[in-house]
């Protein structure tokens, strides 16, 4: 059996959610395997704006969508997530990931942190249209810590309810701390 990931659990979830002409916004470039998945839901008729604030992630990121012809979908931004309203309108983005952590293959000791990723994910509620949807990785543990964890599943749980629904998934048999899913739609009013 394939070893079923967070982040394949994300993605499924979310392709049966957004599909072509969205507009979408991967707020943790990473390597870029999110940024690919967002492209080739929104297709060419659709856009994706990715954010990260290293170098090399977004070199990774760029040579990726390149590589694979999906650069004219894809934006690649040198900036944080905490910025994100700078770039993306209120009440337009279809969907927002997060995958909080460290870049994978990269310097463990530059990682998200409570304060800007609390900061993205509220202007990033703000930047969903009606009926969007917002997905968070949420890592803890070892090299991130338990802060960032416990900053944003305090404030996702405390969302107001008519204006959105939190859901939050966790692994029941898996050992350590493993990653917790999250999904936000903002309601349709």
């Amino acid at each position: 059996m394939k070893r079923f990931t967070v982040t394949d659990f994300c993605h499924q979830f979310i392709s049966n959610h957004i599909g072509a002409g969205a507009f979408c916004v991967d707020a943790t470039a990473g390597n870029g395997h999110d940024t690919e998945f967002l492209c080739r839901l929104a297709g060419n008729s659709g856009r994706v704006l990715a954010f990260d604030i290293q170098p090399l992630a977004i070199k990774n990121t760029r040579d990726r969508l390149i590589r694979l012809g999906l650069d004219h979908i894809g934006t690649v931004i040198l900036d944080s997530h905490a910025h994100l309203a700078n770039y993306v309108s209120p009440n337009c983005a279809d969907c927002i990931m997060f995958n909080f952590g460290y870049l994978p293959g990269g310097d463990h000791q530059m990682s998200t942190k409570p304060e800007t990723s609390l900061s993205a994910v509220q202007q990033g509620l703000e930047c969903l249209k009606p009926g969007g949807l917002m997905s968070l990785c949420i890592y803890s543990g070892g090299d991130t810590g338990f802060e960032e964890k416990n900053s944003l599943l305090s404030f996702v749980t405390g969302l107001d309810p008519k204006n959105y629904l939190t859901i939050v998934s966790e692994y029941a048999n898996r050992s350590g701390n493993p990653p917790i899913p999250v999904f936000i739609f903002k309601e349709v009013r």
